[in-house]
């Protein structure tokens, strides 16, 4: 069990400066501002090569260790320069890493700090942008849930061309509006689909920065396991998607692969919906079960604090929302005031704490990811460079 929780180190880079540091190897990229992510030296992040277009697949759930323990089922990722491994931040689960990611941002900047958190007293589901199962995306309009201008914004404005290519069904999701804004938007619907038009997107004249999102190894990993026989056989299917990409890459194109979370396999359950101890005082529980993101009742906090530290013991990191921020846990800065949680609790080992009743699917699965261990902090930035 890790004796120390794993967070992003700010002298070095993280999943937040991938797309600026790609930006950055564009022509002119530096000089129009839209220039390179810096680590604390002064120095660009990652030392990538120049190139006319860029491209980033995100592979949903691929993380660093599992890659690694994998890598007979991976061969040709394996085999690539990887100039990771980067630290996702915290909680590493989809929406919090995609927005670090398009924005340049860590989570206290850009304030999607959950799966589930509080806005304007709102639990809001930033997955589906609902809350009780209806959507919010006109009482909780995504620009302004996440204010913060995106790199593909930032491409734009400087000269660049700038698309995502993700599944047609996330084209107008809040998720998309929060994090990706300002790029052209290739709705895709299968795995030949998606390759097609990364290279086309790739193919266009002029510099070019190019997203693509790829979502089924999270979603065996979640149903199955991470390293079961099912989550393999599709590692498999990656693995061939990115070398025919790769084989396939236009003139001076450079393609880089990373993901947004590892993944572990839980076998303890913690039920905060039904446990009477862990509701006491508890107006809110957010997050998901890897890294719950815990709302007092007015005056409560203390108790609930207390209370979640002595029934999850050893299979929590549990502490005050502020500490939590003196930490660095969301980043250099805090979010707003009231979307920070009274209760920061992050999942040890293989335990989780669930919401039978709030999500009674989710709580189910075996693969879970979201909190602060190297297997689900930790993911690889696969480089192909352009060819000469």
């Amino acid at each position: 069990m890790a004796a120390d929780p794993v967070l992003p180190d700010p002298a070095r880079p993280g999943l937040p400066d991938v797309l600026p540091s790609l930006l950055a190897c564009l022509p002119d990229a530096e000089r129009s501002g839209a220039g390179p992510s810096m680590i604390s030296g002064g120095e660009p992040a990652f030392g990538l090569p120049p190139a006319r277009a860029v491209g980033l697949l995100l592979v949903d759930g691929l993380g660093h260790a599992l890659l690694h323990e994998h890598a007979d089922d991976a061969p040709f990722l394996a085999a690539m320069a990887d100039h990771g491994p980067l630290t996702v931040g915290f909680p590493s689960s989809t929406p919090i890493s995609v927005t670090s990611l398009g924005t340049g941002l860590p989570p206290g900047a850009h304030g999607t700090i959950g799966v589930r958190f509080r806005v304007d007293g709102t639990l809001l589901d930033s997955l589906t942008w609902t809350s009780g199962g209806t959507d919010v995306r006109e009482s909780l309009v995504p620009e302004a849930v996440q204010p913060r201008p995106t790199v593909f914004e930032g491409a734009v404005a400087a000269g660049v061309g700038a698309t995502v290519v993700s599944d047609r069904a996330f084209r107008e999701s809040g998720l998309t509006r929060s994090a990706l804004r300002g790029a052209r938007y290739r709705g895709v619907g299968a795995l030949g689909d998606l390759a097609a038009e990364l290279l086309d997107a790739l193919g266009q004249p002029g510099p070019q920065l190019v997203y693509g999102y790829h979502a089924d190894l999270d979603q065996l990993g979640h149903l199955r396991g991470p390293g079961s026989p099912a989550w393999r056989w599709q590692l498999r299917q990656i693995d061939r998607l990115v070398e025919g990409l790769v084989s396939e890459l236009p003139s001076g194109a450079l393609l880089a692969v990373t993901a947004d979370h590892g993944m572990v396999t839980i076998d303890r359950r913690h039920d905060a919906d039904t446990d009477p101890d862990l509701r006491a005082g508890v107006a809110l529980v957010g997050g998901d079960p890897r890294a719950r993101l815990v709302y007092a009742e007015p005056g409560a906090a203390g108790d609930v604090l207390a209370t979640w530290r002595g029934v999850l013991g050893d299979d929590a990191w549990v502490l005050p929302g502020a500490e939590a921020v003196e930490g660095g846990w969301f980043g250099p800065s805090g979010p707003p005031a009231d979307r920070l949680p009274d209760v920061v609790v992050a999942l040890r080992g293989t335990a989780a704490v669930v919401c039978t009743e709030a999500e009674p699917l989710l709580s189910r699965l075996p693969g879970q990811h979201g909190s602060v261990s190297a297997e689900e902090q930790r993911v690889p930035l696969l480089v192909a460079a352009p060819a000469v």
